[in-house]
């Protein structure tokens, strides 16, 4: 208590945030799964078909240049024999799942950041560095041992969460980097501006803008060369956060929830994307009544070969699918697209039922019948999970039904379950080491 009151630059700055990023993790959890594929080039893919996108290596095809975001096709003209897997969003939830409860039983769990990545808390003599390096080593054991020889890590340890989290990505695979106060900005001049957290291409060009050019000008820089350069009080925080400082998290309330599916070969017509697109709008939807939440606008879009198309609605507040498939059905006269390969459709203007009131000029039977649909949907949800995913569904996706089912975004820890039954995977964690 008595450090909250220290002006921030006195503060103490021991080693508090230890961070594990599991390395390659679906290619990694695919590798454990199939003994076959163990030292093998693979790319994980959505489908397979050759115009898709690879989205997690192996770090044997790593080494030839494939990553996440490389055309399947390229993919296979650099690394010839590659192996194309099919992914499966199941299977890596599960493992997802057992390796948060292995590596709890070394350190509590303070916060899982994504499907591959945790943050846990050190304390007291844990903070020593040398404790702290055998913590990260006895995870790495123990998530080998319970979990699979497969599943390696990298893990980050810092006085502070952005830092150990940069940490994490400073040695890659299987490393363990300690960045102590005493190290403190010097140590991270050497990396890649775009490495640290919160900079992308574009932070890049307004940072250069300003004359900070490489992570040393970053680190270097005063408080009052950040406030200008980002803009705002952000820049301070940046400013405190590179030499170790604890300054907390800002969070954030959900602002959007969207679904997209890269179309297999027999539904890139016009008649197959409508199809995709109403599953999309009814997955979505029924999303919103898991959640207590409600839309105020929609977007609709359809990815081209050759040319794209977009839409966007604003509505009243509603989590009702057929209100937003007739709003669909209306943006879709617009459609120009050719050749699609994939579709979209995000909600955004989210706010849950206390944050909005109906409107005041509504008839009393426009009320009936919102109030009625919104019970029709929800009996059509309860339905769907005691018996299974699609035993109601619009009628216009007939052919789409199976479609799009739940990814599982590197963000994301858990499916969303449409169903009984949906996403079961049974815990094989095959080559497991008794």
């Amino acid at each position: 208590m008595v450090d909250t009151v220290l002006p921030i630059e006195k503060r103490p700055r021991p080693l508090k945030a230890l961070f594990l990023d599991l390395n390659a993790y679906f290619a990694s959890v695919e590798q454990q799964e199939r003994p076959e594929l163990r030292d093998r080039p693979i790319a994980v893919v959505p489908l397979e078909a050759d115009t898709t996108f690879v989205i997690a290596a192996s770090y044997q095809a790593k080494r030839f240049g494939v990553k996440c975001g490389t055309m399947v096709r390229d993919a296979k003209e650099m690394c010839p024999g590659i192996e194309i897997v099919k992914a499966r969003p199941s299977l890596y939830t599960a493992y997802h799942r057992r390796i948060v409860e292995v590596a709890g039983t070394v350190l509590p769990v303070e916060e899982v950041c994504s499907i591959d990545e945790m943050r846990f808390e050190l304390l007291g003599k844990e903070c020593e560095p040398e404790n702290a390096k055998k913590i990260a080593n006895e995870m790495k054991r123990a998530v080998a041992k319970g979990v699979g020889e497969c599943m390696t890590s990298s893990i980050g340890i810092a006085p502070n969460r952005f830092l150990a989290k940069v940490a994490s990505d400073m040695q890659k695979p299987d490393g363990l980097t300690v960045l102590t106060a005493e190290d403190l900005p010097h140590r991270l001049y050497d990396l890649e501006i775009t490495d640290f957290v919160g900079i992308n291409k574009r932070m890049k060009a307004r940072l250069a803008a300003s004359g900070l050019f490489t992570a040393k000008d970053l680190c270097s820089a005063s408080k009052s060369e950040l406030f200008r350069a980002f803009g705002g009080i952000i820049g301070e925080r940046w400013y405190y956060a590179l030499r170790g400082f604890e300054l907390g998290e800002d969070s954030h309330d959900r602002k959007s929830l969207s679904h997209s599916h890269v179309l297999p070969p027999d539904l890139r017509t016009d008649q197959g994307c409508k199809e995709v697109l109403l599953r999309l709008i009814q997955k979505a939807t029924a999303r919103l009544r898991a959640n207590g939440l409600w839309t105020t606008e929609m977007s609709c879009s359809v990815k081209g070969f050759e040319r794209s198309w977009k839409a966007h609605v604003r509505v009243n507040a509603t989590q009702d699918t057929i209100t937003l498939n007739r709003e669909f059905l209306t943006l879709w006269e617009s459609r120009d697209f050719v050749r699609p390969r994939s579709v979209s459709v995000w909600f955004t203007g989210l706010h849950a039922r206390t944050e909005f009131t109906p409107s005041l000029f509504e008839e009393v039977a426009e009320r009936t019948d919102r109030e009625d649909r919104q019970a029709f949907n929800h009996a059509i949800d309860k339905v769907n999970q005691k018996f299974g995913k699609n035993t109601v569904f619009v009628a216009g996706m007939e052919r789409a039904k199976h479609a799009a089912d739940e990814k599982i975004a590197f963000q994301k820890t858990e499916l969303f379950s449409e169903g009984k039954g949906d996403h079961e995977w049974p815990d094989t964690f095959r080559g497991l080491v008794q």
